[in-house]
């Protein structure tokens, strides 16, 4: 690591941000003082780590706009070709970046609506990065090709660029309600051909998750650098075909050994979403198998802030905004109640308060949890453990299930 690399004091030391490989670094004070860094005031205390909230998020999904004209039925947010009657600017959302990088954000993670349709979406990638704060996006690729032209031009200033496509040809058809794989593919390639970091984002739904090997073989077609899987949220028009979209309890339950095999199988990396943790720690995976598959449980409030279009903040994407704006983020960030249940995890009930991995899963996904009980704070009901603590004895502990460890050649 450089001493130049960009760098965040925290308590316990810091955090390092890596270009090649790019990776955020947790390193101890006597690292980070060999690196030529220093805390101030942040290292005036206590450098335990465990229980220490971070001084700012690392990553802010920022929702541009809510206009998009491809009118998917399962849209989280919502959009629609008019957008949003009071959206931010170019200039509001520069302002916005600003108190995001004064917080010492590292990453954006930029959607919509459909992004691509912004004609300063480029100006303001570009305004990202010269604030320290790498830029990413996600696009449906569902524009005409004026517009793809324009995004093509300015795919390197963002880090990574992920494609939607939930499926391959008419399983796309059948989870969106509309046909536009070819569109979303002729996005991919195009991307593809000019900036190497071009990924897919795949939306997890009962239909989808059969077809998971088509799905990988086409992105190894393609040579995306990354396919991240994403569970299905009950957001928006989502709500209304949660439950005829959501994978069933059985599919939830083989999702670890499939994505496993497919990644080993066809050499790709996969990204899993937050919201998959509850799936994947039913398993009691090793340690080991954890620090391969990077993953990490619901961290709005946390690692992750979200903003809506008006520029609302809210501690995830897909859950209710607060009673701030992200450019108040500053000081909204150390109220004491501050993103409500999305930082109580520690008190979660039975049988998430027992489990190992609650620091890891932090009690499942939110969002489902309000959807589903009408409560932010209930254990996710579609993990497993949850389901079977309903069925069984609260001391009853589900049957380990072995999992192979991926063997990478």
């Amino acid at each position: 690591m450089s001493p130049a690399a960009r760098f965040r004091a925290e308590g316990f030391g810091g955090i390092v941000q890596l270009a090649r490989p790019a990776a955020l670094v947790f390193v101890d004070r006597e690292r980070a003082r060999s690196l030529g860094h220093e805390g101030g005031e942040r290292w005036q205390g206590d450098a335990s780590f465990p229980g220490t909230r971070l001084s700012a998020p690392l990553e802010a999904h920022l929702q541009l706009t809510n206009r998009c004209e491809a009118g998917c039925r399962g849209c989280y947010t919502s959009a629609t070709p008019q957008g949003l009657p009071r959206e931010d600017d170019e200039a509001r959302w520069r302002e916005n970046i600003d108190a995001l990088a004064k917080a010492g954000v590292f990453h954006l993670a930029l959607g919509g609506g459909e992004s691509a349709l912004l004609p300063w979406l480029g100006d303001v990638a570009s305004y990202a990065r010269e604030r320290g704060i790498v830029p990413n996006l996600t696009t449906s690729g569902l524009y005409d090709e004026a517009t793809l032209e324009r995004l093509v031009g300015i795919a390197t200033r963002f880090g990574q660029i992920n494609v939607s496509m939930d499926g391959v040809g008419p399983i796309y058809e059948a989870v969106r309600g509309l046909d536009g794989f070819a569109r979303a593919d002729r996005a991919l390639v195009a991307l593809r051909a000019v900036h190497e970091d071009i990924g897919i984002n795949a939306v997890l739904t009962r239909r989808s998750f059969e077809d998971l090997p088509a799905l990988f073989a086409h992105a190894k077609r393609r040579r995306v650098s990354q396919i991240e899987l994403l569970r299905y949220k009950p957001a928006g028009r989502g709500k209304k075909e949660y439950e005829a979209q959501r994978l069933t309890d059985a599919q939830a339950e083989r999702l670890l050994p499939k994505v496993l095999w497919l990644a080993v199988r066809h050499r790709l990396r996969v990204r899993l979403d937050c919201s998959l943790v509850p799936f994947i720690v039913h398993h009691r995976p090793s340690a080991r198998l954890l620090r391969w598959l990077s993953i990490y449980g619901c961290a709005g409030g946390d690692h992750l802030v979200g903003a809506k279009a008006d520029g609302s903040l809210t501690p995830c994407s897909f859950a209710p905004t607060v009673d701030a704006k992200i450019k108040d983020l500053g000081d909204y960030w150390n109220e004491a109640e501050a993103f409500g249940a999305f930082r109580r995890w520690r008190e979660a009930e039975a049988p998430c308060r027992s489990c190992e991995y609650l620091s890891l899963c932090r009690g499942g996904c939110r969002a489902v949890s309000l959807h589903v009980t009408g409560r932010l704070d209930a254990p996710d009901p579609e993990c497993p453990r949850v389901r079977q603590h309903r069925l069984t004895e609260p001391q009853a502990q589900p049957a380990r299930r072995r999992v192979p460890l991926p063997v990478l050649s």
